[in-house]
């Protein structure tokens, strides 16, 4: 997963002398959390979603335990969902799949980072495989949000162009409130999952859920009386 690494990015803002800005040098002094802790590289790759990255770059070097707001669908876009749905997304994708890219947690949500596009394509995907909330308004009889077996399915936020996402501050101290990092940006290029990889792990996690409904067997009741032969020692 995303670690602290020894790094010697630097970014070089103003006319006067090239320096490196004094937001690196806190970082690199910050200690917890590895996974958690954001890299020089990594606060790089942050400002250059920004209109203006030398401004954001500034403002992060005078107050980098604040948060952000940053722009949505061109150096990423973000799936937002449930806390607990996304931790049991992030269990399958690390465990089963091929990792995540940087996600934060904020206000009771779990903010997944994703490729620019994913945010108008997922939703797409889901409802083709009956898993979205519109798959689920069309089906007659069933609650919003379920599928047919009764199986939760969370609303997801995407937030791609046009959209601004809260980030969490470059350091943040233990027991801070507001937004964090679970997987902090620690590249220039971190790799990011799109809209394929995300819906594998949105399905996962539904099919992992037990089912709140009652079972639907196409076959009559047994007959509790009738008995019963080990078919598996015919010859």
């Amino acid at each position: 997963m995303t670690a602290w690494l020894p790094d010697e990015t630097t970014l070089h803002h103003g006319d006067g002398p090239y320096r490196e800005a004094d937001v690196f040098a806190v970082l690199r002094r910050q200690a917890g959390n590895q996974t958690a802790q954001v890299t020089a590289a990594g606060a790089a790759w942050l400002a250059g979603a920004a209109a203006y990255p030398r401004s954001a770059l500034t403002q992060w070097e005078s107050h980098p335990s604040a948060p952000g707001v940053l722009p949505c669908g061109s150096s990423f876009d973000v799936v937002n969902v449930p806390t607990l749905f996304g931790r049991r997304m992030l269990e399958h994708l690390w465990s089963d799949g091929p990792g995540s890219g940087p996600v934060a947690t904020h206000r009771g949500r779990m903010l997944l980072f994703a490729s620019p596009g994913t945010a108008q394509r997922l939703p797409s995907l889901l409802d083709w495989e009956e898993w979205g909330a519109g798959a689920a308004s069309r089906s007659a009889g069933d609650a919003a949000g379920q599928d047919e077996s009764g199986r939760k399915v969370p609303p997801l936020l995407c937030h791609g162009t046009g959209d601004a996402v809260t980030v969490p501050p470059l350091t943040c101290e233990p027991n801070a409130s507001g937004p964090r990092w679970v997987v902090a940006p620690d590249t220039r290029s971190p790799w990011l999952p799109g809209p394929d990889v995300l819906l594998w792990a949105c399905v996962r996690v539904a099919r992992s859920v037990p089912s709140s409904g009652p079972r639907i067997s196409i076959f009559p009741p047994a007959d509790l009386g009738a008995k019963v032969y080990d078919v598996s020692r015919r010859r």
